[in-house]
């Protein structure tokens, strides 16, 4: 026969070879031979428009076929083999026929499939077969990708075997599946459960795990943050869509320096198979010409926005990382510039992750120690969605990060087997990850040290060096001397309070340090309580402070702080209370804090002349006395005064759990069991002065009589006491605490 033209343009459409009706019959099904060795199977349809001897052929089917007009070709009748060529599921690449007709509007794959079933209903089809399929008014391209056969079990009513045969040649028939794919770089949408099921390729690294990648302490936030972040993205997409689910686009990471936000967010990239994140420090994206910042901006997300144009659903993650995120993203109309830069910066950014025209292709991964900072319209839903602290790792997480740290010593057998991680991590509680890094380099150039010769020249001892290994003794030192955690216990800060120790003169000091420790106990163990604020009060030089200090240091809290007039000597009202502040934030960050607030009504800027105070003072000790911790953090706060009744004027006793008075010394035997404590007179000099004060009421501090018992050991040894009593007398008599 003779190939010739489609004679009509619905009958190019068909999918179907066109005979006249002298020749063959329509629904016949033929082979066409058009080489020796390339033979093609069409269904045909008979017109009365075409001669006979002729089949016409359309386009898509001569390009196909590789045919041209008046081309002789043979023909055959073709028999299939309904038991074995039946077509089961049949996957059809899709694009729009002519590129000028184009759109983004979603297109059902289901209907297309109902529809194509309806058009094409017992037709042959083969592998690389080329079509033009008519659906919603618009052409479509299809070409055939791939056959499967339909199982033979259930053409025989019989259960399914589950086995899959692929075909070149198959039947189209009523109950066969079809399966669209979008072409390679084509805009169509497809939605429906129609699509592809090729398999995908996971978006998870599959060789990816924690230790490897160095994070350490961040399993629950990293389960979290995949949960929220990456849930979607692993689904598969039909899935996804039916759900009417939308990717998250942003991710803010904040806490404390050196916990891992930095650190969490490289490895976010590597994790992931996707492109290099492009990773940008804030300030980097500010320039002092207007308009530049905010076009750095949108470079970021260019090629993000050029890749979903091109290729919609299909696009890759794009992953934009941004530090210190507070420096770009500050509250916008904060800004003191005149240029309004940082505004614009944020509007930008705004409109980029989540504005008019969304893209879905992107994850913005922001991170900042000042999240108070960053500006509320960017973490709303749709923009920096999920919100991660990056808190102080605990124990187990301690134990993880120095593992990864010593690693590679270990493998190379250079550290000690006295090295216990267990007993180091107990013993550094709030270090954040960076410290432990630090932990661990302090406690290597201590080891390396002990094997440099520093004579006239600096040398390294080659037979030891070979034999170096890094000890618990070196770690121990480092801990002690070197590294010292910044949301931590400064013992310094107490150690020179309690540095002639506690003075247990007697019961009411006993009774003091006995409700310390329970207050201590509530702290920790009290879900109902997790604020616990006791206000110690007394005389002055009674020994609050170091009373104070000594129960936070018996306490064994991780954050201990002192909060003292003594280091905010010339600060200004508001200096002043950012000071106060940024103590109770710290301890926020800790899950057990105890902060000491000592000699309030000094930080009070109290006079009794006038009387005058600081208000703002007072009223930010108000405020922080009453908040409770964040959730899942304790804080336990000692005040300590001397103004009692001052703080009942100011409504302050109100804000304390409860008070504790520490009284003075007020009869002769409690100052002479203080002596006898104190070791500080010899056992005749005491009996003397305790036959001297018998039966007689004093009133002394511990604080002071600790000062007149040092004066008085200045003196000859005949003298001391005489001296001593002397002392206590001018004390009493100028003071009326004396009888």
């Amino acid at each position: 026969m003779q190939a010739a033209r489609c004679p009509t343009d619905e009958l190019s459409l068909s999918n179907c070879a066109v005979v006249s009706e002298k020749d063959l019959q329509s629904g016949q099904h033929v082979s066409v031979k058009t080489t020796p060795n390339h033979k093609f199977v069409f269904t045909v349809k008979t017109h009365h428009t075409v001669a006979p001897g002729s089949i016409a052929f359309s386009l898509p089917q001569r390009k196909w076929a590789g045919l041209s007009i008046g081309q002789e070709v043979e023909v055959a009748n073709y028999n299939f083999d309904k038991s074995m060529q039946c077509i089961g599921a049949m996957t059809i690449e899709i694009d729009f026929l002519q590129k000028k007709s184009t759109d983004s509007a979603p297109y059902d794959s289901d209907r297309m499939a109902a529809e194509f079933i309806q058009q094409f209903n017992n037709q042959s089809f083969s592998v690389t077969q080329q079509l033009v399929f008519s659906f919603c008014d618009k052409l479509f391209g299809l070409m055939v990708k791939d056959i499967e056969a339909m199982d033979a079990s259930i053409l025989r009513g019989e259960p399914a075997s589950g086995k899959k045969q692929k075909i070149d040649i198959g039947l189209f028939v009523g109950n066969s599946q079809v399966i669209f794919e979008k072409a390679n770089s084509s805009s169509l949408t497809l939605v429906g459960k129609a699509k592809t099921k090729e398999a995908r390729q996971t978006i998870i690294n599959p060789e990816w795990n924690f230790e490897k990648m160095g994070i350490g302490g961040l399993d629950k936030e990293f389960s979290d943050i995949f949960r929220r972040a990456f849930a979607s993205r692993v689904f598969p997409p039909d899935i996804v869509e039916q759900m009417g689910c939308k990717h998250v686009k942003g991710i803010m990471l904040f806490g404390p320096p050196g916990c891992g936000k930095t650190l969490m967010a490289r490895q976010i990239g590597k994790m992931l198979n996707a492109r290099e994140p492009k990773v940008v420090n804030g300030p980097e994206i500010l320039n002092k010409y207007v308009g530049e910042s905010e076009a750095n901006i949108r470079k970021l997300f260019a090629d993000a926005e050029d890749e979903q144009k091109r290729l919609g659903a299909n696009s890759g993650l794009h992953i934009i990382i941004f530090d210190e995120l507070d420096a770009i993203c500050k509250q916008r109309g904060t800004g003191a510039s005149s240029t309004g830069v940082h505004d614009t910066v944020v509007n930008q950014l705004l409109s980029k992750i989540d504005g008019v025209e969304q893209l879905n292709n992107i994850l913005v991964i922001g991170m900042t120690n000042r999240p108070d900072l960053i500006d509320d319209a960017l973490m709303r839903p749709g923009r920096f969605e999920v919100k991660m602290e990056i808190s102080l790792p605990d124990e187990k997480g301690r134990v993880q990060i120095l593992t990864i740290h010593t690693n590679k010593m270990r493998g190379y057998k250079l550290l000690a087997p006295d090295v216990d991680i267990k007993e180091l991590a107990a013993d550094t509680k709030n270090y954040s990850g960076a410290e432990l890094e630090g932990l661990v380099r302090a406690a290597q150039s201590t080891a390396m040290n002990r094997h440099i010769k520093a004579t006239a020249t600096v040398e390294v001892d080659m037979e030891k060096a070979e034999k170096l290994q890094v000890t618990r003794s070196d770690f121990m030192g480092s801990l002690n001397n070197d590294i010292k955690p910044a949301f931590g216990t400064n013992q310094e800060d107490y150690s020179n309070y309690i540095m002639n120790g506690i003075i247990k003169w007697g019961d009411p000091v006993t009774h003091v340090l006995d409700d310390g420790e329970l207050l201590v106990q509530q702290t920790k163990n009290s879900d109902r309580t997790p604020l616990v604020a006791v206000l110690l009060e007394g005389p002055p030089h009674s020994g609050k402070t170091a009373l104070a200090a000594q129960i936070a240091e018996d306490s064994e809290f991780p954050f201990i702080k002192i909060c003292s007039p003594e280091k905010m000597i010339g600060h200004s009202e508001i200096s002043k209370c950012q000071a106060i502040k940024k103590v109770f934030d710290d301890a926020y960050k800790s899950q057990l804090s105890c902060v000491v607030v000592d000699d309030i009504e000094r930080l009070l800027d109290y006079v009794p002349i006038g009387p005058r105070f600081s208000n703002l003072v007072l009223q930010a000790l108000l405020v922080l006395l009453k908040k409770a911790p964040p959730k899942g953090r304790k804080l336990l706060i000692i005040g300590t005064t001397s103004r009692k009744d001052v703080l009942q004027e100011m409504e302050m006793l109100d804000a304390f759990s409860t008070t504790i008075h520490v009284p003075n010394i007020s009869t002769g035997e409690q100052l002479v069991d203080a002596l006898e404590l104190l070791g500080s007179f010899t056992d005749k000099e005491r009996a003397s002065i305790s036959h001297q004060l018998k039966g007689k009421r004093v009133w002394i501090g511990i604080k002071k009589l600790l000062v007149l018992i040092e004066m008085s050991l200045q003196m000859a040894a005949d003298y001391r006491v005489t001296k001593f009593l002397s002392l206590l007398r001018d004390e009493g008599a100028d003071r009326s605490f004396y009888e």
